[in-house]
């Protein structure tokens, strides 16, 4: 189905997020270093958030560094910082021309300065951007952000500005990184695992999810427009009881 087609159907998803999967994998298959594996994962991305504004969808939320990322072996993590300050320095004109606004969400203390202020420098010069925001989860875990979203609200309930008994979900969901975002619709996971990895947990409580065999940086506009396409012919329910 072709891109123009896919556009014209119902059901177009608000927020896609995806685990850009297999960069790794896919450099060894082909005996090259590592990082040429996300190098061309990050060209991929780059493709792929043209095709999802083209199509509508108005949040896209990769997830690029996790938390547990920096558990990895130094040299990995060096070259990763390295793609990282180049693409932060060097995309700006394309996503100004793009009309792309880009959002961070993680713990960013984590990063070097340099990077802290170019993360920074980004968000506020695309801010007013609206063709698509691409969401960039750097230094990213549910689990540490849910914690660092019950210390929020921990130190509200010290103030003596909330009353603990009236905490809710909505409370919870405004504590977290992702306060001013829609939930997921749909996530997409490469390169064949079929796992969430620490990624969103709260937010895809009620999300569709679609698992694709192919590496990320194999992955193509055609693949995205599948997966869309499948998310398009499930019902959602959200608990609800429908009759067959």
């Amino acid at each position: 189905m072709s891109l123009s087609q896919q556009s014209e159907l119902p059901n177009v998803p608000k927020h896609v997020a995806i685990i850009m999967d297999g960069n790794g994998r896919w450099a060894r298959l082909r005996q090259i270093p590592t990082i040429a594996g996300h190098k061309a994962g990050a060209e991929v991305a780059r493709k792929i958030t043209e095709c999802a504004s083209k199509m509508g969808i108005q949040y896209l939320t990769l997830y690029t560094f996790s938390s547990e990322n920096w558990l990895r072996e130094k040299s990995w993590i060096d070259d990763f910082m390295g793609l990282l300050r180049l693409y932060l320095r060097n995309e700006l004109k394309a996503l100004m021309s793009n009309d792309v606004r880009i959002q961070v969400i993680g713990d960013r203390t984590l990063f070097a300065p340099d990077i802290q202020e170019l993360i920074k420098d980004v968000e506020e010069k695309t801010k007013n951007n609206k063709a698509i925001t691409v969401v960039l989860a750097l230094s990213y875990g549910s689990r540490d952000e849910m914690v660092r979203a019950f210390k929020r609200l921990s130190s509200k309930v010290k103030a003596g500005e909330l009353d603990p008994d009236t905490i809710n979900v909505e409370d919870i969901s405004m504590s977290l990184d992702t306060a001013n975002l829609p939930d997921p619709d749909l996530l997409i996971r490469t390169s064949g695992e079929q796992r969430i990895s620490n990624f969103l947990v709260w937010q895809m409580a009620y999300t569709e999810f679609v698992f694709v065999p192919t590496l990320w940086p194999d992955f193509t506009e055609s693949d995205f427009e599948s997966a869309i396409n499948e998310y398009q012919q499930r019902s959602r329910r959200y608990g609800l009881y429908a009759s067959a």
